[in-house]
């Protein structure tokens, strides 16, 4: 194809067929954040709910869909997403690379992901969405009536085979598609937490797949693996789902320790103290993080030998934790800060995720689990890691890199009133919820009792979410309202690492020459060594790129198709569906796809016009 037949396109058109990094990140991430709201709006229909004692907003079996899709939700189809649209717009940026390893795999990872949540949220409209919780614990999942199950099942499966691939791509990308001169020692943080993230999907997300299948095969076929009348096993679930489960929460924390490490050094003005440290700290979190599952299972009766070891192995993973706690409080150090709104949540993070590391470690104690397990003091843990943890370094990501992604700045006033409204509502909501839980309040229950002493606490925890949602409110503001702030989008930040070194917008090819690399924060250090760019680990060429193509979009459909065969057991529809993914699988394989070259006359003109 020949690069102007390959600039010829109508805008849907070109979202539709790209398989640029830099778009399919974009992708991700108006994925998540649509997923995001519909959590957030579920969120905020179950504290209504809890409001006060006795109320009936909603009824007890919408209440459970309402908590099962809330779950589902936030961790599958928004958090890691939202981070995927960061790994795909900045890991190649970060590591000087034109692209990903594989941009049609890219592509079809993001179409994936999009059409399985998609499928999942048909469930509204067909009967019932699923009700077994976020976790779908056997026999409840195994038996619940309906069809809501069984779209959770496919829509997993579909939206998960997405992280997959898109893990592995990282995996590749990062691996073999370094910069001259960037050694796995001198990677940036974001790319180092990515790397060991991208691990953890590779391992991880193969248990949850084996679980869903043996859970489709019981409900749609009969299957009896988890039916103990049959010889079934209803543990077997629970450790397939945490194998996987546990694994999930350090492929969402990993990446925002990552963004994390850019953040604060950058607005410490200071290189991060302990590099190595970190690195090795990051290693042994994801390592550790495959020992810890069954603390999940405390209470089930594996006996005190098993449960005492993964007590002390979930212990032990707070001291890599803790390294790097020390470590950002190490930068900031005789830093000059700069309280930017993405240093305010990198800044706004470390004592809530802290807090929910110390109420992991009382979990850890498992005769104390038996306490608080099912309480509402789970319900505070968890939130504080992941919203803490990870939803902190989503906010703290989109201020730092938005000027890059997307040519303008967000307005720093908003994004301090978004701030602080945040924060406190944040910890309004779940701070009281730890003393709710040890007064004995059970989690996933649509009212309480009166006279309980648990009234105050439930209110101000819903006003707690309503500030959040006023503060989300002020983010989308910003969003729209900020767009004229296109001055000193270049460097804003005065960076450090190589995204900062390409033009914004950035080019399709995003280096016009391969840049060489001579220190850890290579921005940084040629702004201080050199003279203030990029040494070129190549002459100036022609510059290959990928075709944009529709084949992820068919592949992702077909398998719709077939899913919704599978649910309603119409045997055209699995076929057809079959057909259509197949079909495309073997277009793809059999076609020439030699991609297009950009000339070096534009590439010339564009190094001219500071494109």
């Amino acid at each position: 194809m020949s690069y102007a037949k390959a600039q010829s396109k109508n805008v849907v058109w070109d979202w539709l067929t790209t398989v640029d990094h830099k778009k399919v990140g974009i992708l991700y991430l108006a994925g998540g954040a649509f997923f995001f709201a519909l959590g957030g709006i579920e969120a905020v229909l179950m504290r209504i709910q809890l409001m006060f004692p006795d109320m009936a907003i909603v009824q007890a079996q919408t209440f459970n869909e309402l908590l099962t899709m809330h779950g589902t939700t936030m961790i599958f189809l928004a958090a890691m997403p939202l981070l995927f649209g960061f790994m795909n717009f900045i890991i190649p940026l970060q590591i000087g690379a034109r692209d990903v390893a594989f941009p049609f795999l890219n592509a079809l990872g993001f179409w994936l992901f999009f059409f399985g949540g998609l499928l999942l949220y048909v469930s509204l409209f067909t009967g019932g969405a699923p009700d077994a919780g976020w976790t779908a614990y056997v026999p409840l999942s195994s038996n619940s009536p309906g069809q809501g199950l069984d779209y959770y099942v496919l829509g997993l499966q579909v939206s998960g085979l997405g992280t997959l691939i898109g893990g592995i791509n990282f995996l590749v990308t990062i691996i073999n598609m370094r910069a001259p001169g960037m050694s796995m020692m001198r990677m940036p943080l974001f790319t180092w937490s990515s790397f060991v993230a991208s691990m953890l999907i590779l391992f991880a997300f193969p248990a949850l797949t084996i679980g869903l299948l043996l859970l489709m095969l019981e409900r749609l076929f009969g299957a009896t693996y988890f039916a103990v009348d049959f010889g079934g096993n209803i543990i077997i679930w629970q450790h397939l789902f945490w194998i996987f489960g546990h694994p999930e929460v350090y492929i969402l924390i990993l990446p925002a320790f990552g963004i994390f490490s850019e953040v604060i050094p950058t607005f410490a003005k200071k290189r991060l103290f302990g590099y190595s440290a970190m690195v090795f700290a990051t290693l042994i979190i994801g390592f550790l993080g495959f020992m810890v599952w069954a603390h999940h299972m405390f209470t089930v009766g594996m006996g005190p030998v098993a449960n005492a070891i993964f007590a002390v192995a979930t212990m032990a993973i707070a001291v890599p934790t803790g390294i790097k706690i020390f470590n950002w409080l190490l930068t900031l150090w005789g830093g000059r800060i700069q309280f930017t709104t993405a240093n305010l949540f990198a800044l706004g993070f470390i004592p809530s995720f802290v807090m929910g590391g110390v109420t992991g470690v009382m979990l850890a104690t498992s005769a104390a689990n038996y306490q608080f397990h099912d309480t509402y003091f789970v319900v505070a843990h968890f939130h504080y890691v992941i919203i803490g943890g990870v939803v902190f370094g989503l906010f703290a990501a989109a201020f730092y890199w938005w000027p890059k992604m997307f040519g303008y700045r967000l307005s720093e006033t908003l994004g301090k009133w978004f701030f602080w409204l945040f924060l406190i509502g944040f910890h309004m909501t779940f701070f009281v919820q730890h003393f709710l839980g040890l007064m004995g309040m059970p989690r996933r229950v649509a009212s309480f009792l009166p006279g309980q002493g648990l009234d105050a606490m439930n209110f101000i925890s819903t006003i707690g979410a309503f500030l959040m949602s006023i503060a989300f409110i002020i983010l989308l503001i910003a969003i729209f309202a900020s767009t004229k702030n296109r001055d000193n989008v270049q460097d804003p930040w005065d960076g450090r690492t190589l995204e900062w070194t390409v033009p914004t917008p950035v080019p399709e090819y995003n280096f016009a020459q391969t840049p060489l690399v001579r220190d850890l924060d290579p921005y940084w250090y040629e702004k201080h060594e050199g003279d203030g760019k990029i040494k070129a680990a190549e002459p100036l060429g022609e510059i290959h790129m990928p075709n944009a193509t529709v084949l992820p979009v068919t592949i992702s459909a077909g398998l719709i198709v077939a899913s919704f065969g599978f649910i309603y057991h119409v045997l055209p529809l699995i076929i057809g569906g079959f057909i259509i993914t197949f079909g495309a699988m073997f277009v793809r394989s059999i076609k020439e796809d030699h991609g297009y070259h950009i000339p070096v006359d534009v590439i010339k003109r564009d190094k001219e016009e500071g494109k």
